[in-house]
């Protein structure tokens, strides 16, 4: 994550949740240690996985104390064992332990993302089709989730509700039709947004592509009527696939050959990776 991005965005939320963890004060470490003594640890890996949030890992021991030095042995996407050591941590001791639990935290969530996303994405290697995730996000934590996801080799979808047009049964619901659906979002939106929209059945493909929706997102259908809608788009369009898809079912569908699948797993379903701040010792 480039360093524009962590000090406008990024660091809001890590400080919200170094609030949320510290509040006033520490009281655990505060009575075991009174006064600043320098001491060190290590990030050591007790799991195999794909590492990502490194840099937000550190940023939270900045933000407590910019003097605090991490030395890594790893960096993101890199494929990691359980023993393996990934950095060492020096600064303060009070700084070390207050942070430690908000840092492990991000990390162990942003690992464990981009873990599941890298098996998931071997799953597509060789074919056509790009791994999206969704909006199906934690509150206040798009931002390093997303990021996890391309970490592991996904691709993002928009990112918020202003980034991209998809009209959604019940945008369609709302609007009365496919058709009046995507005509509003035409005459609303700039000119320069992709129209997306999802469909349920073949009906809803031909009206869909009757609009000249340039996406159109395959919801909920069984393989073989995907292919049908796929032969019906016959490229006149770009395809997505959505509904409940995770590491054990995608392989189902890319004989489709859609351009895209998305899967909300990516982010709402991944197991954290289990790390650990070890061996702190005073200097």
């Amino acid at each position: 994550m480039n360093k524009i991005t962590m000090q406008l965005t990024a660091d809001k939320y890590i400080r919200l949740a170094l609030e949320e963890d510290i509040n006033s004060e520490d009281i655990s470490t505060n009575a075991v240690m009174p006064i600043p003594q320098k001491a060190s640890a290590e990030l050591i890996c007790k799991q195999d996985g794909v590492l990502a949030g490194l840099d937000i890992f550190e940023r939270v021991f900045h933000l407590l104390d910019e003097t605090t030095v991490v030395k890594f042995y790893a960096k993101d996407g890199d494929h990691v064992k359980s023993g393996d050591k990934a950095a060492d941590i020096t600064g303060d001791a009070r700084v070390i332990l207050s942070g430690e639990r908000t840092a492990l935290n991000y990390l162990q969530r942003m690992s464990g993302i981009a873990t599941y996303t890298a098996a998931v994405a071997a799953l597509l290697k060789g074919s056509k089709t790009k791994l999206l995730d969704t909006r199906k996000t934690t509150p206040c934590m798009r931002i390093f989730e997303k990021y996890a996801v391309r970490v592991g080799g996904g691709f993002n979808h928009r990112y918020n509700l202003s980034d991209g047009i998809l009209l959604k049964d019940n945008h369609i619901g709302a609007a009365g039709s496919v058709g009046a659906a995507v005509a509003a979002a035409r005459k609303y939106a700039p000119f320069v947004h992709k129209i997306e929209v999802e469909v349920e059945n073949l009906a809803m493909v031909r009206e869909a592509l009757a609009t000249g929706a340039d996406i159109i997102m395959l919801d909920n259908m069984q393989p073989d009527e995907m292919k049908k809608a796929i032969e019906i788009i016959d490229g006149r369009a770009e395809t997505e696939c959505s509904g409940n898809i995770n590491k054990e079912n995608i392989e189902k569908i890319l004989s489709v050959g859609v351009d895209y699948i998305s899967s909300g797993a990516l982010t709402h379903s991944a197991p954290i990776l289990d790390l650990s701040l070890k061996h702190l010792h005073v200097l």
